[in-house]
């Protein structure tokens, strides 16, 4: 059943400022072509089988857990891919923020084309509940409470000015987790993956309880060697760093809160508050209170 969409400006092109969102199970066969392209950015999310998307000379073959952008203005088709028996995706018109622009364009293809994937599985069950809350709240009028849901076989258009932001906010929350996600950087020669992961999580969060077991488990190393492994490649043993991390985050929160000493040492991942004024006197030259008061003697 393919449909061109050239004669069809309110489906090609929806007028600037509008979001539309929906889901569609198309069965084999399907496939829409637009000569002149659309108005607006188009997102798709595929949750099953398979689509084939192209854009201008740019191809994208799409499985579950894909997103796949096409920019306005060129000469666009998608279809189930054939053999698939089918494609089930979520998709959005609208127009994209500027600031998602970086965020796409390690995944540009060519002539507007944007394939971000893979996504890891742990992401699908949350993008797949970001595009379910934008079917719900594009319906919102602005009074009460906006719909819990929404059934998935709807198309919703969100009209008012706050339904389209909240729309464009879940989508944002998707491009970003499938852009970051996608396509991890590649550690810098001469430092073991796993190594760089302990690290990133100890500067995500450095006020949890990380161990050295904890985070040799999280990445599938024994502890005395994760800890030869880091002490190695970073001069330091994790504990050290993770004490230098949360000293660090406690001089933030210090600079940028009216958080108490004992909170701001709670925050931070240390147990004793007197613990914690001694070991900050010793980074800093001046204990937590007076930081706050003048600022670091020395630089973090």
């Amino acid at each position: 059943m393919p449909v061109s969409a050239d004669r069809l400006p309110e489906t090609a092109a929806p007028p600037p400022g509008l979001v539309v969102v929906g889901r569609y199970d198309q069965p084999e066969g399907y496939g829409v072509t637009r000569p002149r392209g659309a108005g607006s950015w188009l997102f798709t999310w595929t949750t099953g089988g398979r689509g084939r998307l192209r854009q201008g000379a740019a191809e994208a073959r799409a499985g579950r857990g894909d997103l796949v952008v096409l920019a306005p203005g060129v000469r666009h088709e998608y279809a189930v891919q054939p053999g698939a028996g089918g494609w089930q995706f979520w998709w959005v018109h609208c127009q994209a923020r500027p600031s998602w622009a970086p965020w796409l364009r390690p995944y540009g293809t060519g002539d507007g084309l944007f394939a971000v994937t893979p996504t890891p599985a742990a992401l699908h069950e949350r993008i797949a509940a970001a595009f379910g809350r934008m079917l719900a709240d594009a319906r919102w009028t602005g009074s009460g409470s906006p719909p819990a849901t929404a059934p998935e076989d709807r198309v919703a258009v969100a009209h008012g000015t706050v339904a389209r932001e909240l729309a464009l906010s879940a989508l944002e929350e998707i491009v970003l987790l499938t852009a970051a996600a996608a396509r991890p950087a590649a550690p810098p020669p001469g430092i073991d993956a796993r190594v760089l992961r302990a690290a990133e999580l100890i500067a995500a969060d450095p006020g949890a309880p990380h161990t050295v077991r904890s985070l040799a488990d999280s990445v599938a190393l024994s502890p005395s060697r994760f800890a030869h492994l880091f002490t190695r490649q970073h001069g330091r043993s994790p504990m050290r760093a993770l004490r230098e991390a949360r000293l660090g985050h406690a001089a933030r929160l210090l600079e940028s809160t009216d958080l108490s000493v004992d909170r701001v040492a709670a925050a931070s991942g240390f147990a004793s508050p007197f613990h914690f004024n001694r070991v900050f006197r010793e980074r800093f030259g001046v204990p937590p209170g007076a930081y706050r008061a003048g600022g670091p003697m020395v630089e973090p």
